[in-house]
């Protein structure tokens, strides 16, 4: 009972790591910057994201304009986008896999394979919390080194937008599940059957029969036997009597 619990804490830690990254692919504000006029109602942030470059005025009206053309585009976001999309489609890999493979399903039941699965799942997990971590680190390694070059003027600086936080949160959800899925697994898969040997039937004992409630046959000694016969007119004659003297 205590390992399907700890099964599906790492299986919601990396499906809300999945929801998370999802939004945080999603969302423009990977790159943001400020600029204030001599008007404070001039006040404008630009916000830069991986599919859209967004305007937001301080009248509360948004501009976004989709990226056009993914050839020209910087490397750098190129690599970014594509390493988010592999980063979504691993979780969703993980959360399919390892929902076969935990303990509380009934799909693949009392196979040998099922903990593999769990642990296949576990395993995308963290290559997805792997993907995203190094997609979120490069990002702001990126806008940090642009945001103290002084060659690049005070317009074209951005900061850290609210989707790279995202993104690391997203990463550690991730590796955790995943990391809670792999170690819960044990060697031997919990729902299959114990190996059962062959019993020897061993052949039954043969009967043993009590002697002593069982009376034994009456004896008669030979004796008694004669006496109780009555004497033929044979025998008479042959022990030296005669019928004819006693007539």
């Amino acid at each position: 009972m205590a390992s399907m619990v700890v099964q599906l804490l790492g299986f919601f830690l990396g499906l809300l790591g999945l929801v998370v990254s999802v939004v945080a692919t999603v969302l423009p504000h990977w790159r943001r910057t400020l600029y204030v006029g001599s008007n404070i109602i001039t006040t404008t942030a630009y916000m830069k994201g991986l599919w859209m470059e967004c305007v937001w005025h301080s009248t509360g009206i948004y501009q976004c304009e989709v990226h056009r053309s993914m050839l020209a585009l910087p490397p750098d976001l190129q690599a970014a986008r594509a390493l988010m999309v592999l980063s979504c489609l691993t979780s969703t890999l993980a959360v399919l896999v390892s929902s076969t493979g935990m303990k509380c399903t009934r799909c693949a039941r009392r196979s040998p394979t099922k903990h593999v699965l769990a642990i296949s799942g576990g395993v995308c997990f963290l290559s997805a919390g792997m993907l995203c971590l190094i997609t979120v680190c490069w990002t702001t390694n990126d806008v940090i080194l642009d945001f103290y070059n002084p060659i690049i003027p005070e317009g074209m600086k951005y900061e850290i937008g609210m989707a790279v936080y995202l993104g690391y949160v997203s990463a550690c959800l991730s590796l955790m599940g995943g990391a809670v899925l792999c170690w819960n697994c044990e060697g031997r898969p919990g729902n299959a059957l114990p190996l059962q040997l062959p019993r020897r039937h061993h052949p039954p004992s043969p009967p043993v029969f009590s002697t002593l409630n069982t009376p034994a046959p009456p004896y008669y000694p030979p004796v008694a036997l004669n006496g109780n016969r009555t004497p033929s007119r044979t025998s008479v004659s042959s022990s030296g009597y005669r019928l004819n003297d006693y007539v």
